[in-house]
């Protein structure tokens, strides 16, 4: 009987692709694919061998599929933009807890460096995703090739080269025996839920197509183990004593609450001891929309409720946040002088922030034990009644934003709605289960403060980057994981223009995904920044070069955006009042669900905007200027300067 082969030839590319579809992840006992498919776009770099080997993937089986009713090699996505795959790849694997993600490829040059942006959004955020962007010739046989960045000073830098400070891992593979180390060391870093962000792997184009004979091993099915990190019981014993004296603490909830699925065990803690509960951008939804303890937003884009309890908080309880500037209201929000913090962290980087009480460890885990070492402890009757009354009279200015009062609406032009009454009607209409997506602009601000989430997967609000074109891209990524919800792709007009080619790919794949587009001829977030610095909206309106003054401020340019998402291949919906647009949510709602992507297009007025957070953000102001309003508002900023503190916890040692 012969011998059974321990080896197998195949080209880099073919190796790449059969490995990753070999990996998986467990958590909890429960198993899942790790690589979901292959979101690419082909050139030169990539087409002969990533391409080519997809392609084999996918012939070798669609047989076999066919029999088990479920794809078992690397379905491949053709993509438009470079940069939107990679935000598709993120929205997906951040909606699925981090267990799963997509891989990425694009050709060489231009194709690559066109993920940089997404490359960075993943790993500030700590999201997996698989970047394989094509290289020029390892053996620069045909030196400078076309797209070929040359530099007099090292003959072996390349653009992808611009990935490393951009990666949670890099690697680049000059020769197929550093394949197998190159795929294992992404892997590590991809399932650590510590260190996880974009992990990338430069395939230089000629290495791509050579052929190599493999171990057999390297194909064997892997399961990744995401560990669940149980927090020193000494750290956690702490932390209870730390809290236990506290009169007003504060819990700040951070997307490690999510992406450990610690939701019910916060629930349980801030029930049993009456600690409320703020959210950051992405631990928006850990708790439902009327929990008892729930204040809602905190900081730049805070409510006023949360606002208010952070200003005299005397314990801070971290759990999975990276204290962001907009969390800490660049560093205003805390103001009591004794502010104790206690960090609950899987990444030592982040529980360590601002020299607090760190508790390293998965967030339901130390949430669960933090839960047994506090007792019966519990905060008094008196702050529990303060949390109720604050979020009270925060709740009745959202219904005010919602529902708009006569002399707003009277003054508002025909056809003209508030975004926060969008945002309510969309709030309203949804199902509790359906998803809201946004990234940039004054959308996330508002939503921050004034959605109501009724599912722990409801909100998706990308605010680590807060990049604009983030939006349609994203919601494509979590409608393929997870038909069964509505996503509503909520982006300004702004926010559209940077990436509308993903309806081409929605409707490609018969994806359905609801974008709200809000017309406001402009950027609404950045005019009203440039009025508060004293730079007086400008640069920021879609307006016309004026004949007689040489400015932009002539009549609006009157792009009709509508009609460039019906170009595109969308069914597109116009609002010109509330009614219609309720009745433009229900009907997009009610298509079927393979029916492709939806856009409703409502114009609004971007100076009407929804209640004030009664917080600030450090933008710096010209300390010099000729303009009377810039030097009104440096004034004001320096007010705010005042309230600045290091907020570094003196006590713990």
């Amino acid at each position: 009987m012969a011998d059974q082969a321990t080896t197998v030839r195949l080209t880099v590319a073919q190796a790449t692709i059969r490995f990753l579809t070999q990996q998986w992840t467990e958590r909890d006992g429960e198993r899942q694919r790790f690589f979901i498919g292959c979101l690419g776009i082909f050139g030169h770099g990539n087409v002969a061998g990533l391409g080519q080997a997809l392609l084999e993937d996918e012939l070798a089986h669609a047989d076999a599929d066919a029999d088990e009713g479920e794809p078992g090699g690397l379905p491949y996505v053709l993509a438009r933009n470079e940069q939107a795959m990679v935000h598709t790849a993120v929205a997906a694997a951040r909606q699925l807890d981090r267990l799963q993600t997509w891989v990425c490829t694009a050709s060489i040059g231009p194709g690559s460096t066109n993920m940089l942006t997404g490359a960075a959004l993943a790993t500030i955020n700590r999201i997996p995703v698989l970047l394989l962007p094509s290289g020029t010739f390892a053996t620069r046989v045909s030196a400078p090739v076309l797209q070929e960045l040359e530099v007099p000073w090292a003959g072996d830098v390349t653009v992808n080269d611009a990935f490393r400070p951009l990666s949670a891992f890099y690697d680049e593979v000059q020769r197929p025996e550093q394949l197998p180390a190159a795929l294992l060391g992404a892997m590590r870093v991809l399932t650590d839920p510590a260190a996880t962000g974009a992990a990338t792997i430069s395939m230089p184009q000629d290495v791509q197509a050579e052929a190599f004979d493999w171990p057999v091993e390297l194909f064997a099915e892997r399961v990744w183990q995401i560990p669940r990190t149980r927090p020193d019981a000494s750290r956690i014993a702490g932390a209870a004593e730390i809290i236990s004296a506290a009169k007003r603490p504060l819990i700040v909830a951070g997307g490690g609450v999510h992406y450990s699925q610690a939701e019910d065990a916060l629930a349980d803690l801030c029930a049993a001891t009456g600690i409320p509960v703020s959210e950051t951008q992405a631990g928006k939804g850990c708790l439902p929309h009327g929990h008892p303890q729930l204040v809602g937003a905190i900081g730049a884009t805070g409510t006023t409720a949360a606002n208010a309890l952070a200003e005299q908080a005397d314990v801070v309880i971290g759990i999975g946040t990276r204290y962001s500037d907009f969390t800490t209201a660049s560093r205003t929000a805390f103001q009591d002088k004794e502010v104790r913090f206690v960090s609950i962290n899987i990444a030592g980087f982040d529980a360590g922030k601002h020299s607090g009480y760190a508790v390293l460890g998965d967030a339901r885990e130390a949430l669960v034990e933090l839960r047994s070492a506090l007792g019966d402890w519990s905060v008094r009757d008196a702050y529990r009644k303060r949390t109720t009354r604050l979020w009270q009279d925060w709740d009745r200015l959202v219904e005010g934003t919602y529902s708009p009062p006569e002399e707003v609406t009277v003054a508002l032009a025909p056809g003209l709605l508030t975004q926060g009454e969008v945002i309510g009607v969309v709030n309203e209409h949804s199902d509790p289960r359906d998803v809201v997506v946004c990234a940039a602009g004054s959308m996330p601000g508002d939503l921050h403060k004034l959605w109501r989430v009724r599912d722990r997967k409801g909100y998706h609000v990308e605010y680590g980057y807060s990049c604009m074109g983030y939006e349609i891209p994203a919601a494509i990524g979590i409608r393929l994981t997870d038909a069964s919800r509505d996503v509503f792709a909520m982006v300004g007009d702004g926010g559209y223009l940077m990436m509308p080619s993903e309806i081409a790919t929605a409707v490609q794949e018969r994806v359905k995904i609801i974008v709200v587009l809000v017309q406001n001829h402009g950027f609404h977030s950045i005019g009203s920044l440039s009025e508060s610095v004293g730079a007086q909206r400008f640069g920021t309106s879609y307006r016309r070069r004026s004949w007689q003054t040489g400015r932009l401020d002539a009549e609006p340019v009157g792009v009709d955006l509508a009609a460039n998402a019906r170009s595109l291949g969308a069914y597109v919906i116009e609002v010109r009042s509330r009614a219609d647009l309720v009745d433009a949510v229900e009907e997009a709602k009610a298509r079927p669900a393979d029916s492709g992507p939806v856009v409703i297009h409502v114009e609004t007025d971007p100076l009407v905007h929804g209640p004030d957070s009664a917080s600030w953000w450090d933008v710096p102001v010209s300390q010099v200027s000729g303009l009377r309003s810039a030097r009104t508002a440096y004034r004001g900023y320096r007010q705010g300067k005042e309230r600045q503190r290091p907020l570094i916890d003196p006590t713990d040692r």
